[in-house]
Protein backbone atom coordinates (compact mmCIF):
# COMPACT_ATOMS: atom_id res chain seq x y z
CA UNK A 1 0.00 0.00 0.00
CA UNK A 2 1.19 3.51 -0.74
CA UNK A 3 2.35 5.29 2.41
CA UNK A 4 0.67 8.39 3.77
CA UNK A 5 3.94 10.25 3.37
CA UNK A 6 3.83 9.53 -0.37
CA UNK A 7 0.20 10.55 -0.70
CA UNK A 8 0.53 13.68 1.44
CA UNK A 9 -1.80 15.26 3.96
CA UNK A 10 -5.39 16.41 3.58
CA UNK A 11 -7.86 18.40 5.69
CA UNK A 12 -11.60 18.05 5.15
CA UNK A 13 -13.49 21.22 6.06
CA UNK A 14 -17.25 20.73 6.43
CA UNK A 15 -19.97 23.34 6.00
CA UNK A 16 -23.74 22.95 6.10
CA UNK A 17 -25.90 20.20 7.54
CA UNK A 18 -25.27 16.90 9.27
CA UNK A 19 -25.82 15.10 5.97
CA UNK A 20 -22.70 16.86 4.74
CA UNK A 21 -20.86 15.66 7.84
CA UNK A 22 -21.55 12.06 6.83
CA UNK A 23 -20.29 12.77 3.30
CA UNK A 24 -17.12 14.36 4.71
CA UNK A 25 -16.39 11.35 6.90
CA UNK A 26 -16.98 9.06 3.93
CA UNK A 27 -14.52 11.11 1.86
CA UNK A 28 -12.05 11.03 4.74
CA UNK A 29 -12.45 7.27 4.96
CA UNK A 30 -11.73 6.82 1.28
CA UNK A 31 -8.68 9.08 1.47
CA UNK A 32 -7.29 7.42 4.61
CA UNK A 33 -7.76 3.99 3.05
CA UNK A 34 -5.68 5.12 0.08
CA UNK A 35 -2.83 6.39 2.24
CA UNK A 36 -3.55 10.06 2.80
CA UNK A 37 -2.75 11.48 6.22
CA UNK A 38 -5.74 13.31 7.70
CA UNK A 39 -5.10 16.56 9.59
CA UNK A 40 -7.57 18.92 11.26
CA UNK A 41 -6.01 22.26 10.29
CA UNK A 42 -6.17 23.20 6.62
CA UNK A 43 -3.02 25.30 7.09
CA UNK A 44 -1.12 22.10 7.87
CA UNK A 45 -2.44 20.14 4.89
CA UNK A 46 -1.14 19.70 1.37
CA UNK A 47 -4.74 19.70 0.15
CA UNK A 48 -7.74 21.43 1.73
CA UNK A 49 -11.00 19.76 0.71
CA UNK A 50 -13.94 22.08 1.42
CA UNK A 51 -17.31 20.31 1.59
CA UNK A 52 -19.61 23.17 0.64
CA UNK A 53 -23.29 23.91 1.26
CA UNK A 54 -25.57 25.16 -1.52
CA UNK A 55 -28.88 25.38 0.31
CA UNK A 56 -29.60 29.11 0.72
CA UNK A 57 -27.86 32.34 -0.22
CA UNK A 58 -26.06 32.82 3.11
CA UNK A 59 -24.81 29.24 3.08
CA UNK A 60 -23.46 29.70 -0.42
CA UNK A 61 -21.68 32.89 0.63
CA UNK A 62 -20.17 31.14 3.65
CA UNK A 63 -18.92 28.34 1.40
CA UNK A 64 -17.28 30.74 -1.04
CA UNK A 65 -15.69 32.70 1.82
CA UNK A 66 -14.28 29.48 3.25
CA UNK A 67 -12.85 28.49 -0.14
CA UNK A 68 -11.20 31.88 -0.47
CA UNK A 69 -9.76 31.65 3.05
CA UNK A 70 -8.38 28.21 2.25
CA UNK A 71 -6.89 29.55 -0.99
CA UNK A 72 -5.07 32.26 0.99
CA UNK A 73 -3.25 29.46 2.83
CA UNK A 74 -1.42 28.68 -0.39
CA UNK A 75 0.46 31.92 0.19
CA UNK A 76 0.96 31.64 3.96
CA UNK A 77 0.92 27.93 4.85
CA UNK A 78 1.97 24.60 3.42
CA UNK A 79 -1.29 24.19 1.50
CA UNK A 80 -0.68 23.43 -2.15
CA UNK A 81 -4.24 22.97 -3.40
CA UNK A 82 -7.85 23.74 -2.53
CA UNK A 83 -10.63 21.47 -3.78
CA UNK A 84 -14.36 22.24 -3.61
CA UNK A 85 -16.79 19.36 -3.12
CA UNK A 86 -20.32 19.14 -1.75
CA UNK A 87 -23.63 20.69 -2.72
CA UNK A 88 -22.36 24.03 -4.03
CA UNK A 89 -19.81 22.24 -6.21
CA UNK A 90 -22.43 19.78 -7.45
CA UNK A 91 -25.02 22.46 -8.06
CA UNK A 92 -22.86 24.96 -9.98
CA UNK A 93 -19.92 22.91 -11.23
CA UNK A 94 -18.13 24.63 -14.10
CA UNK A 95 -19.74 27.99 -13.32
CA UNK A 96 -18.26 27.90 -9.82
CA UNK A 97 -14.88 26.89 -11.22
CA UNK A 98 -14.90 29.78 -13.70
CA UNK A 99 -15.92 32.33 -11.07
CA UNK A 100 -13.58 30.99 -8.41
CA UNK A 101 -10.19 30.37 -10.05
CA UNK A 102 -8.57 30.19 -6.60
CA UNK A 103 -10.11 26.73 -6.24
CA UNK A 104 -7.82 24.19 -7.93
CA UNK A 105 -10.67 21.77 -8.63
CA UNK A 106 -14.46 21.61 -8.34
CA UNK A 107 -15.67 18.03 -7.90
CA UNK A 108 -19.27 16.83 -8.07
CA UNK A 109 -20.76 13.80 -6.33
CA UNK A 110 -19.75 11.50 -9.19
CA UNK A 111 -16.10 12.21 -8.34
CA UNK A 112 -16.31 10.89 -4.78
CA UNK A 113 -15.55 7.26 -5.66
CA UNK A 114 -12.17 8.30 -7.13
CA UNK A 115 -11.48 11.26 -4.85
CA UNK A 116 -7.95 10.10 -4.02
CA UNK A 117 -6.98 9.88 -7.68
CA UNK A 118 -8.47 13.33 -8.30
CA UNK A 119 -6.44 14.87 -5.47
CA UNK A 120 -3.26 13.26 -6.76
CA UNK A 121 -3.99 14.66 -10.20
CA UNK A 122 -4.52 18.13 -8.73
CA UNK A 123 -1.15 18.02 -6.96
CA UNK A 124 0.47 16.78 -10.17
CA UNK A 125 -0.89 19.81 -12.05
CA UNK A 126 -3.54 17.81 -13.91
CA UNK A 127 -6.81 18.94 -12.30
CA UNK A 128 -9.96 17.24 -13.60
CA UNK A 129 -12.50 19.20 -15.55
CA UNK A 130 -15.28 20.67 -13.46
CA UNK A 131 -18.49 18.82 -14.17
CA UNK A 132 -21.49 20.29 -15.97
CA UNK A 133 -24.44 20.25 -13.54
CA UNK A 134 -27.68 18.55 -14.45
CA UNK A 135 -30.93 17.68 -12.72
CA UNK A 136 -29.94 14.58 -10.73
CA UNK A 137 -33.56 13.49 -10.47
CA UNK A 138 -33.22 12.31 -14.07
CA UNK A 139 -30.58 9.74 -13.12
CA UNK A 140 -33.16 7.42 -11.57
CA UNK A 141 -36.65 6.27 -12.60
CA UNK A 142 -39.61 8.41 -11.64
CA UNK A 143 -41.21 5.46 -9.87
CA UNK A 144 -39.51 4.80 -6.49
CA UNK A 145 -40.02 1.02 -6.73
CA UNK A 146 -37.91 0.94 -9.91
CA UNK A 147 -34.90 2.61 -8.30
CA UNK A 148 -33.19 -0.10 -6.20
CA UNK A 149 -32.10 -2.08 -9.27
CA UNK A 150 -29.98 0.75 -10.69
CA UNK A 151 -29.29 3.01 -7.70
CA UNK A 152 -25.96 1.27 -7.18
CA UNK A 153 -24.76 2.65 -10.50
CA UNK A 154 -25.39 6.26 -9.43
CA UNK A 155 -23.06 8.23 -7.14
CA UNK A 156 -25.00 8.61 -3.89
CA UNK A 157 -22.97 10.10 -1.04
CA UNK A 158 -23.47 8.19 2.18
CA UNK A 159 -24.75 5.07 0.39
CA UNK A 160 -21.74 2.77 0.55
CA UNK A 161 -22.69 -0.81 1.32
CA UNK A 162 -19.56 -1.33 3.39
CA UNK A 163 -18.44 1.10 6.07
CA UNK A 164 -15.79 3.36 4.57
CA UNK A 165 -15.84 6.22 7.00
CA UNK A 166 -13.40 7.95 9.33
CA UNK A 167 -14.67 10.01 12.24
CA UNK A 168 -13.49 13.61 12.10
CA UNK A 169 -14.42 14.46 15.69
CA UNK A 170 -14.83 12.72 19.04
CA UNK A 171 -18.37 13.76 19.88
CA UNK A 172 -20.51 11.17 21.68
CA UNK A 173 -23.14 11.45 18.93
CA UNK A 174 -22.86 11.03 15.19
CA UNK A 175 -25.11 11.47 12.16
CA UNK A 176 -26.12 8.30 10.36
CA UNK A 177 -27.55 8.71 6.89
CA UNK A 178 -30.57 6.53 6.12
CA UNK A 179 -31.49 8.02 2.73
CA UNK A 180 -30.51 10.61 0.14
CA UNK A 181 -32.53 12.87 -2.12
CA UNK A 182 -36.14 13.97 -2.10
CA UNK A 183 -39.23 13.40 -4.23
CA UNK A 184 -41.17 16.38 -2.92
CA UNK A 185 -41.47 19.46 -5.09
CA UNK A 186 -41.60 22.33 -2.62
CA UNK A 187 -41.69 25.52 -4.66
CA UNK A 188 -38.86 27.19 -2.73
CA UNK A 189 -36.39 24.29 -2.58
CA UNK A 190 -33.63 23.37 -5.03
CA UNK A 191 -32.30 20.38 -3.06
CA UNK A 192 -34.01 17.62 -5.12
CA UNK A 193 -32.40 18.94 -8.32
CA UNK A 194 -28.83 18.59 -7.04
CA UNK A 195 -29.27 15.82 -4.46
CA UNK A 196 -31.51 13.73 -6.72
CA UNK A 197 -34.50 11.47 -6.21
CA UNK A 198 -35.21 9.81 -2.90
CA UNK A 199 -33.20 6.62 -2.34
CA UNK A 200 -33.21 4.65 0.92
CA UNK A 201 -30.15 2.85 2.22
CA UNK A 202 -30.78 -0.81 2.88
CA UNK A 203 -31.41 -1.62 6.56
CA UNK A 204 -28.48 -4.04 6.68
CA UNK A 205 -26.10 -1.26 5.58
CA UNK A 206 -27.55 1.20 8.09
CA UNK A 207 -27.25 -1.33 10.92
CA UNK A 208 -23.68 -2.21 9.96
CA UNK A 209 -22.68 1.44 10.10
CA UNK A 210 -24.55 1.91 13.38
CA UNK A 211 -22.55 -0.94 14.93
CA UNK A 212 -19.32 0.56 13.61
CA UNK A 213 -20.19 3.96 15.09
CA UNK A 214 -20.93 2.34 18.45
CA UNK A 215 -17.51 0.71 18.34
CA UNK A 216 -16.04 4.21 17.89
CA UNK A 217 -17.67 5.34 21.15
CA UNK A 218 -20.85 6.90 19.75
CA UNK A 219 -23.70 6.83 22.27
CA UNK A 220 -26.35 8.64 20.19
CA UNK A 221 -27.23 7.93 16.57
CA UNK A 222 -28.71 10.92 14.74
CA UNK A 223 -30.63 9.59 11.74
CA UNK A 224 -30.46 12.05 8.86
CA UNK A 225 -31.91 12.34 5.36
CA UNK A 226 -33.82 14.87 3.32
CA UNK A 227 -37.11 13.22 4.35
CA UNK A 228 -36.98 10.46 6.94
CA UNK A 229 -40.71 9.72 6.79
CA UNK A 230 -40.27 8.44 3.21
CA UNK A 231 -37.72 5.84 4.27
CA UNK A 232 -38.40 2.47 2.70
CA UNK A 233 -40.90 3.53 0.05
CA UNK A 234 -38.43 2.68 -2.74
CA UNK A 235 -37.68 -0.66 -1.06
CA UNK A 236 -41.35 -1.63 -1.13
CA UNK A 237 -42.07 -1.05 2.55
CA UNK A 238 -43.26 2.36 3.74
CA UNK A 239 -43.27 1.06 7.33
CA UNK A 240 -39.56 0.16 7.16
CA UNK A 241 -38.50 2.96 9.51
CA UNK A 242 -40.82 1.55 12.18
CA UNK A 243 -39.05 -1.81 11.82
CA UNK A 244 -35.56 -0.32 11.72
CA UNK A 245 -35.80 1.86 14.83
CA UNK A 246 -36.02 -0.99 17.38
CA UNK A 247 -33.05 -2.72 15.73
CA UNK A 248 -30.96 0.45 15.87
CA UNK A 249 -31.92 1.05 19.50
CA UNK A 250 -30.77 -2.51 20.30
CA UNK A 251 -27.25 -2.00 18.90
CA UNK A 252 -24.77 -2.65 21.70
CA UNK A 253 -23.29 0.58 23.05
CA UNK A 254 -26.05 2.82 21.66
CA UNK A 255 -28.17 4.65 24.23
CA UNK A 256 -30.17 6.97 21.99
CA UNK A 257 -31.55 6.97 18.47
CA UNK A 258 -32.84 10.29 17.20
CA UNK A 259 -34.80 10.80 13.97
CA UNK A 260 -34.51 14.07 12.07
CA UNK A 261 -36.62 15.73 9.41
CA UNK A 262 -40.14 14.38 9.59
CA UNK A 263 -42.66 15.61 7.04
CA UNK A 264 -45.91 16.34 8.94
CA UNK A 265 -48.11 15.07 6.11
CA UNK A 266 -46.26 11.74 6.13
CA UNK A 267 -46.16 11.05 9.88
CA UNK A 268 -48.10 7.82 10.25
CA UNK A 269 -49.81 6.59 13.45
CA UNK A 270 -47.59 3.52 13.36
CA UNK A 271 -44.44 5.65 13.33
CA UNK A 272 -45.65 7.64 16.33
CA UNK A 273 -46.40 4.41 18.19
CA UNK A 274 -42.93 2.99 17.54
CA UNK A 275 -41.12 6.23 18.38
CA UNK A 276 -43.06 6.52 21.64
CA UNK A 277 -42.94 2.83 22.54
CA UNK A 278 -39.33 1.90 21.77
CA UNK A 279 -36.87 2.39 24.65
CA UNK A 280 -33.85 4.31 23.40
CA UNK A 281 -35.68 6.25 20.67
CA UNK A 282 -35.56 9.88 21.71
CA UNK A 283 -38.86 11.73 22.27
CA UNK A 284 -37.84 14.40 19.78
CA UNK A 285 -39.90 15.45 16.78
CA UNK A 286 -38.24 17.50 14.06
CA UNK A 287 -41.32 18.53 12.09
CA UNK A 288 -41.00 20.48 8.86
CA UNK A 289 -43.97 22.86 9.10
CA UNK A 290 -42.51 25.81 7.08
CA UNK A 291 -45.67 27.90 7.63
CA UNK A 292 -49.20 27.54 9.03
CA UNK A 293 -51.48 29.42 6.63
CA UNK A 294 -53.10 26.71 4.43
CA UNK A 295 -53.37 28.85 1.30
CA UNK A 296 -49.73 29.89 1.42
CA UNK A 297 -48.64 26.31 2.10
CA UNK A 298 -50.45 25.20 -1.07
CA UNK A 299 -48.60 27.93 -2.96
CA UNK A 300 -45.39 26.47 -1.53
CA UNK A 301 -46.50 23.05 -2.88
CA UNK A 302 -46.92 21.74 0.65
CA UNK A 303 -49.75 20.37 2.78
CA UNK A 304 -51.23 21.14 6.16
CA UNK A 305 -52.08 24.23 8.13
CA UNK A 306 -52.76 25.39 11.67
CA UNK A 307 -55.48 22.85 12.49
CA UNK A 308 -53.78 19.64 11.24
CA UNK A 309 -50.42 20.74 12.65
CA UNK A 310 -51.86 21.35 16.10
CA UNK A 311 -53.65 17.99 15.86
CA UNK A 312 -50.31 16.28 15.10
CA UNK A 313 -48.66 17.97 18.08
CA UNK A 314 -51.56 16.91 20.29
CA UNK A 315 -51.16 13.30 19.15
CA UNK A 316 -47.43 13.43 19.90
CA UNK A 317 -47.96 14.84 23.39
CA UNK A 318 -50.77 12.41 24.13
CA UNK A 319 -48.22 9.58 24.11
CA UNK A 320 -45.12 11.58 25.16
CA UNK A 321 -46.11 14.66 27.18
CA UNK A 322 -42.51 15.84 27.62
CA UNK A 323 -41.51 15.32 23.98
CA UNK A 324 -39.26 17.88 22.37
CA UNK A 325 -40.70 19.51 19.24
CA UNK A 326 -38.95 21.77 16.76
CA UNK A 327 -39.50 23.21 13.29
CA UNK A 328 -38.44 25.82 10.76
CA UNK A 329 -40.65 28.45 9.17
CA UNK A 330 -40.24 30.66 6.12
CA UNK A 331 -41.63 34.20 6.08
CA UNK A 332 -41.87 36.54 3.13
CA UNK A 333 -42.74 33.86 0.56
CA UNK A 334 -44.20 35.41 -2.62
CA UNK A 335 -47.85 36.24 -2.03
CA UNK A 336 -47.67 36.07 1.76
CA UNK A 337 -50.26 38.44 3.24
CA UNK A 338 -50.45 40.11 6.62
CA UNK A 339 -53.26 37.68 7.47
CA UNK A 340 -50.91 34.77 6.67
CA UNK A 341 -48.29 36.16 9.03
CA UNK A 342 -50.87 36.61 11.78
CA UNK A 343 -52.00 33.01 11.37
CA UNK A 344 -48.39 31.83 11.63
CA UNK A 345 -47.98 33.89 14.81
CA UNK A 346 -51.16 32.38 16.24
CA UNK A 347 -50.02 28.87 15.39
CA UNK A 348 -46.60 29.30 16.98
CA UNK A 349 -48.19 30.72 20.11
CA UNK A 350 -50.48 27.69 20.41
CA UNK A 351 -47.93 25.09 19.33
CA UNK A 352 -45.50 25.48 22.27
CA UNK A 353 -42.50 24.31 20.25
CA UNK A 354 -39.14 24.01 21.96
CA UNK A 355 -37.15 25.45 19.06
CA UNK A 356 -38.15 27.32 15.88
CA UNK A 357 -35.83 28.47 13.12
CA UNK A 358 -37.11 31.56 11.28
CA UNK A 359 -35.88 32.14 7.73
CA UNK A 360 -36.62 34.93 5.31
CA UNK A 361 -37.53 33.87 1.80
CA UNK A 362 -35.00 34.43 -0.98
CA UNK A 363 -35.07 33.17 -4.56
CA UNK A 364 -33.19 29.97 -5.33
CA UNK A 365 -32.00 29.31 -8.86
CA UNK A 366 -34.27 27.02 -10.86
CA UNK A 367 -37.11 26.78 -8.34
CA UNK A 368 -40.78 27.33 -9.09
CA UNK A 369 -41.02 30.12 -6.53
CA UNK A 370 -38.42 32.15 -8.42
CA UNK A 371 -41.02 32.74 -11.15
CA UNK A 372 -44.03 33.39 -8.94
CA UNK A 373 -45.73 36.76 -8.78
CA UNK A 374 -46.22 38.59 -5.51
CA UNK A 375 -42.56 38.88 -4.51
CA UNK A 376 -42.25 41.07 -1.42
CA UNK A 377 -39.72 43.89 -1.05
CA UNK A 378 -36.61 42.87 0.91
CA UNK A 379 -37.34 45.35 3.73
CA UNK A 380 -40.76 43.75 4.24
CA UNK A 381 -39.22 40.27 4.40
CA UNK A 382 -36.58 41.52 6.85
CA UNK A 383 -39.22 43.13 9.06
CA UNK A 384 -41.24 39.92 9.18
CA UNK A 385 -38.14 37.87 10.04
CA UNK A 386 -37.37 40.24 12.91
CA UNK A 387 -40.97 40.21 14.08
CA UNK A 388 -41.29 36.40 14.06
CA UNK A 389 -37.82 35.92 15.53
CA UNK A 390 -38.74 38.12 18.48
CA UNK A 391 -41.94 36.18 19.06
CA UNK A 392 -40.13 32.85 18.80
CA UNK A 393 -37.45 33.93 21.25
CA UNK A 394 -40.13 34.77 23.80
CA UNK A 395 -42.19 31.63 23.19
CA UNK A 396 -39.27 29.19 23.33
CA UNK A 397 -37.96 30.78 26.52
CA UNK A 398 -41.40 30.30 28.05
CA UNK A 399 -41.43 26.69 26.89
CA UNK A 400 -38.04 26.09 28.52
CA UNK A 401 -39.34 27.48 31.82
CA UNK A 402 -42.29 25.09 31.62
CA UNK A 403 -39.76 22.27 31.90
CA UNK A 404 -38.58 23.32 35.37
CA UNK A 405 -39.13 20.34 37.64
CA UNK A 406 -38.82 17.74 34.86
CA UNK A 407 -36.50 14.78 35.32
CA UNK A 408 -33.97 14.52 32.50
CA UNK A 409 -31.04 12.34 31.53
CA UNK A 410 -28.15 14.38 30.18
CA UNK A 411 -25.62 13.10 27.66
CA UNK A 412 -22.40 14.94 28.56
CA UNK A 413 -20.79 16.57 25.52
CA UNK A 414 -18.20 18.98 26.90
CA UNK A 415 -16.85 20.65 30.02
CA UNK A 416 -17.59 24.38 30.06
CA UNK A 417 -14.20 26.17 30.08
CA UNK A 418 -15.78 29.43 31.27
CA UNK A 419 -17.66 27.96 34.23
CA UNK A 420 -15.65 25.46 36.28
CA UNK A 421 -17.90 22.76 37.66
CA UNK A 422 -20.38 23.07 34.80
CA UNK A 423 -20.65 20.51 32.05
CA UNK A 424 -22.68 20.89 28.87
CA UNK A 425 -24.88 18.18 27.47
CA UNK A 426 -28.30 17.43 26.06
CA UNK A 427 -31.46 15.86 27.36
CA UNK A 428 -33.43 13.34 25.31
CA UNK A 429 -35.73 16.06 23.97
CA UNK A 430 -32.87 18.26 22.68
CA UNK A 431 -31.34 17.73 19.25
CA UNK A 432 -27.64 18.29 18.56
CA UNK A 433 -26.30 21.60 17.25
CA UNK A 434 -29.70 23.15 16.50
CA UNK A 435 -31.47 23.07 19.88
CA UNK A 436 -30.80 24.26 23.39
CA UNK A 437 -28.48 22.45 25.79
CA UNK A 438 -28.42 21.39 29.42
CA UNK A 439 -26.02 23.15 31.79
CA UNK A 440 -25.31 20.54 34.45
CA UNK A 441 -24.18 22.06 37.75
CA UNK A 442 -22.21 19.55 39.83
CA UNK A 443 -21.52 19.68 43.58
CA UNK A 444 -17.94 20.75 44.39
CA UNK A 445 -16.92 17.28 45.60
CA UNK A 446 -18.06 15.50 42.44
CA UNK A 447 -15.56 14.81 39.67
CA UNK A 448 -16.95 16.06 36.33
CA UNK A 449 -18.23 13.08 34.33
CA UNK A 450 -16.45 12.15 31.14
CA UNK A 451 -17.79 13.15 27.75
CA UNK A 452 -20.26 10.50 26.63
CA UNK A 453 -21.52 9.82 30.15
CA UNK A 454 -25.24 9.84 30.96
CA UNK A 455 -26.20 11.76 34.10
CA UNK A 456 -29.66 11.85 35.71
CA UNK A 457 -30.88 15.25 36.84
CA UNK A 458 -33.78 17.62 37.32
CA UNK A 459 -34.39 20.94 35.56
CA UNK A 460 -34.17 23.82 38.06
CA UNK A 461 -34.03 26.87 35.78
CA UNK A 462 -33.77 28.04 32.18
CA UNK A 463 -31.60 30.53 30.33
CA UNK A 464 -33.41 31.22 27.10
CA UNK A 465 -33.79 27.78 25.51
CA UNK A 466 -30.98 26.29 27.62
CA UNK A 467 -31.88 24.34 30.75
CA UNK A 468 -30.07 24.48 34.09
CA UNK A 469 -29.95 20.97 35.56
CA UNK A 470 -28.98 19.73 38.98
CA UNK A 471 -27.86 16.09 39.13
CA UNK A 472 -29.72 13.53 41.20
CA UNK A 473 -28.32 10.38 42.84
CA UNK A 474 -25.58 12.46 44.44
CA UNK A 475 -24.45 13.87 41.11
CA UNK A 476 -22.92 10.56 40.08
CA UNK A 477 -23.11 9.43 36.44
CA UNK A 478 -25.74 6.81 35.71
CA UNK A 479 -23.35 4.94 33.42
Amino acid sequence: MTTSAARGSVAVVTLGCTRNEVDSEELAGRLAADGWRLVEDAALADVAVVNTCGFVEQAKKDSIDTLLEAADLKQTGRTRAVVAVGCLAERYGRTLADELPDADAVLGFDSYADVSAHLRAVLDGRPPQAHVPSDRRRLLPLSPVARPDIAGDVALPGHLAQVVRTRLDDRPWAPLKIASGCDRRCAFCAIPAFRGSFVSRRPTDVLAEASWLAEQGVRELFLVSENSTSYGKDLGDLALLEKLLPELAAVEGVDRVRVSYLQPAEVRPGLLEVMAGTPGVSPWYDLSFQHAAPGLLRRMRRFGGTEPFLDLLERVRAVQPAAGTRSNVIVGFPGETEADVEELEQFLTMARLDVVGVFGYSDEDGTEAEGLDGHLPEPVVAERVERLSGLVEELTAQRALERVGEAVQVLVEEHDPDEPGTVVGRADHQGPDVDGVCLLHLPPHVQPPAVGTLVDGVVVDARGVDLVVEPTVGGEPTR
